[in-house]
């Protein structure tokens, strides 16, 4: 399946099983309804697309990864309460059930809501000058994706400290605190994501698919009850990985000293 896009502000490229979305929106890759939109459109295929099984999310220019929602589109008639589209604000916030793994490369600024929509990725690789912050706090408002992901994250006290302040952190403080997973020269971030990918594209897609599933559901669950969920079959991804070849095939592998194939089914 080819995903495609019919926006100057999303350039896309597919290689051997790896979705690269690019936000190109100069100067500071900001957000308006429409673009929010379309990389909805985006990554709902990329989710439901059986032949893509890793994503990466990164933007164009050096100096920024995205301000977050676009103030000037704002002041032209974009309503913040307006349609974001399918997946929420950038596509990704309120996207259900995508059980494959999305990769984030920031560069630059990258702040409100650009923070949050990296936050929405499972993985983030930041550039050395990289720099993020919450500064919602200072126009009045509330930065809400980030108010209820972002302690669930990062330590307590660390998280609150960020909301409340709206101060900057740069790329050593996020990986820190754990948002970040490394920090890599900014000439080398796009080889680095594509590294990864390739990493993980070689992995098991139905483990993968359960892995996000089990972490999705276990979130306001106890141990116990989520565990037996597990154990019973309850959950859709968990059933198919039971059932699959490739839970033999990974079986069949370890015993026979050699690498597995996965098929996805």
């Amino acid at each position: 399946m080819s995903i495609t896009s019919s926006s100057e502000s999303l350039e896309l490229k597919s290689e051997d099983g790896i979705l690269e979305v690019t936000l190109n929106r100069p100067k500071a890759n900001a957000i308006d309804l429409a673009t929010s939109r379309e990389m909805g459109d985006v990554f709902m295929a990329f989710r439901d697309d059986p032949e893509h099984r890793v994503a990466i999310l990164r933007a164009a220019g050096d100096r920024f990864f995205s301000a977050g929602w676009d103030l000037k589109a704002a002041a032209d008639g974009d309503a913040v309460d307006g349609d974001y589209g399918i997946g929420g604000f950038g596509g990704l916030q309120e996207l259900g059930f995508v059980d494959k793994p999305i990769i984030c490369a920031v560069n630059g600024i990258c702040c409100g809501g650009g923070l949050e929509l990296a936050l929405s990725c499972d993985l983030i690789l930041a550039s050395n000058n990289a720099s993020f912050a919450l500064p919602e706090i200072r126009s009045g408002t509330v930065a809400d994706a980030a108010s209820i992901k972002l302690p669930k994250r990062i330590p307590y006290h660390v998280a609150m400290d960020l909301l409340l302040t709206g101060r900057w952190f740069d790329a050593d403080e996020a990986q820190r605190w754990g948002m970040v997973k490394e920090i890599i020269e900014p000439e080398n971030l796009q080889a680095a994501a594509w590294e990864l990918a390739r990493h993980l594209v070689s992995g098991p897609p139905l483990v993968y698919a359960a892995i996000k599933e089990v972490v999705r559901e276990a979130e306001d669950m106890r141990f116990q009850d989520m565990l037996s969920r597990i154990t019973k079959r309850q959950l859709r991804t968990v059933d198919t990985l039971y059932s699959s070849e490739d839970q033999l095939e990974g079986a069949k592998a370890f015993a026979e000293k050699r690498d597995p194939v996965w098929k996805g089914r």
